[in-house]
């Protein structure tokens, strides 16, 4: 069986990445002052500088079912079946979309899976899906590593500011939350496939701080792990972070990724986080 791997782009996959791997994306867009702008044909830092000017936040939006349709129907020429991986279906109406579809063809099979996350911990169920399609490997293979992977992904991070996130519904208990927060920088992860608080911290030092002990709780239990820092338009700071893990784990395998548009629409500029998971790729 030939298979098909598709994500979307709040994976942030390079373009690097997609060619080597043969990954195919859908791209979300961003509405800016009524302009719906594709989040692959806008910069990060560009996107984040425009909003500094603006009088309303940006929102985002879903790719729309027709554009889907029309990938799905020329995958179909190619290949057998597609796995289809996409962000947390809590933040967006993708996954189901790509769900809606997956009964129409009949000699092409269209496998949709809710990531339960985005950005680059999303994207390495992409990439290992993609290699293993390669491979050869089945579609039943591959959702069993996407369950391994499930049981070792964490992802932490702490944004500038929280407004971005409850302004935009994607901050479970949000508004309830925002008060007692104004003061603080909470990290933030998620839970049953929601942005949720795990826990309040004064600082953003501290918070950094505390997310290094978290993963310091994985590196101990022996496993190979693959690090990736995320950022939106911080990468100095990003950098500074990654040689601090690189000299307090220097057993991990780091990667550099962002919180492009449509992301950094819901965490605003600054954020960081860090997601890690076993590396499954060292073997």
């Amino acid at each position: 069986m030939k298979i098909a791997v598709v994500t979307d782009s709040t994976a942030y996959l390079t373009d690097e990445q997609c060619e080597l791997y043969s990954i195919y994306r859908l791209p979300l867009s961003v509405i800016m002052e009524n302009e719906v702008i594709e989040e692959t044909e806008i910069s990060p830092t560009t996107f984040f500088e425009a909003v500094k000017s603006m009088e309303t936040l940006p929102t985002s939006s879903q790719p729309p079912i027709g554009q889907a349709s029309v990938l799905f129907n020329e995958l179909s020429k190619t290949y057998d079946a597609v796995i289809s991986i996409h962000l947390s279906s809590e933040l967006s109406g993708t996954y189901n979309t790509i769900k809606s579809l997956s009964g129409i063809y009949e000699d092409f099979k269209i496998y949709p899976y809710d990531s339960g996350i985005s950005c680059s911990a999303q994207g390495y169920f992409v990439l290992e899906a993609a290699r293993m399609a390669k491979e050869g490997y089945t579609v039943e293979e591959i959702f069993q590593v996407f369950e391994k992977i499930q049981k070792t992904l964490q992802a932490y991070f702490v944004v500038d500011d929280l407004n971005h996130l409850v302004r935009g519904g994607r901050l479970s208990n949000g508004s309830a939350l925002l008060g007692s927060l104004l003061k603080i920088k909470p990290i933030l992860h998620f839970e049953d496939k929601k942005i949720t608080v795990f826990e309040k911290i004064r600082t953003k030092k501290k918070a950094l701080k505390r997310i290094e002990q978290l993963l310091e709780e994985d590196v101990e239990k022996g496993y190979p792990i693959v690090a990736t820092i995320i950022h939106a338009n911080a990468e100095k700071e990003a950098l500074a972070w990654m040689e601090v893990l690189k000299q307090q784990y220097p057993t991990l395998r780091y990667e550099m990724s962002y919180f492009g548009p449509v992301i950094g629409t819901h965490l605003g500029e600054g954020a960081l986080g860090l997601t890690w998971a076993e590396d499954l790729t060292s073997k």
